[in-house]
């Protein structure tokens, strides 16, 4: 089983390396961080990742996840990435995306009359790709699997790992990894924050936004490039 996770500049690593740590542990499972080519990128956050295959040598794959994060912007407007997800959303069994990698595979037609969520900020986006948002950590529609901001793709990796092997290796896997979430603060989504906490997020986010996602932090170009 091949599944591929696209590696971008500028995505939020979290929302890679999440599910990433479900992906590994499925049995039979073979990883491949997938972007134009092999040179390390870096996270919005600054940290430096290692794709380890090309578009042009990726193998087929039976599942592709597109995480999300501030370099998602440039992404909704890069042809060879958006034709690069239509060409593999003809053969892969799911095509899933997390956080806002989910206008990605909008922005590539690919949620199209299907019930998908992104992070609560940009929800209202999803209806310009014909998707209707419907709330939850992970929303499952015949083959597109999408999750909620950052920390949902946990849930939406062994949401995947269930369907793509069974239940009682999905509950192993969790049970490894320890994942018993105890948060120690009320605060995780709009719906139980305070709202005045929830109203300056907001405002943030958009802020950043506004501004191209300032702070993203991506591999200078070659001199030769």
């Amino acid at each position: 089983m091949n599944i591929g996770m696209l590696l971008y500049p500028g995505l939020t690593q979290l929302d890679l390396t999440g599910p990433f740590e479900v992906f590994h542990r499925i049995p039979d499972a073979t990883v491949h961080l997938v972007w134009k080519d092999t040179r390390p990128v870096r996270a919005d956050s600054g940290l430096a990742l290692v794709p380890s295959t090309s578009f042009a040598d990726c193998p087929p794959l039976d599942v592709v996840t597109v995480p999300g994060g501030w370099g998602q912007r440039a992404l909704m407007a890069d042809a060879e990435v958006l034709d690069w997800l239509r060409a593999k959303a003809k053969t892969a069994q799911y095509m899933t995306a997390v956080c806002t990698g989910s206008l990605v595979l909008g922005a590539a037609g690919l949620l199209d009359g299907y019930r998908a969520t992104t992070h609560w900020a940009w929800t209202a986006m999803l209806a310009a790709f014909g998707a209707t948002y419907t709330p939850g950590r992970v929303v499952v529609d015949r083959d597109r699997i999408t999750g909620g901001g950052v920390t949902a793709g946990i849930d939406f990796g062994l949401t995947l790992a269930a369907r793509l092997a069974n239940e009682e290796v999905a509950k192993a896997i969790q049970l490894g990894l320890e994942y018993n979430p105890a948060p120690p603060f009320l605060s995780g989504h709009p719906d139980v924050a305070d709202p005045a906490l929830v109203a300056r997020v907001r405002a943030q986010l958009e802020a950043r936004a506004e501004d191209g996602g300032a702070g993203i932090h991506s591999r200078p170009r070659d001199r030769d490039a």
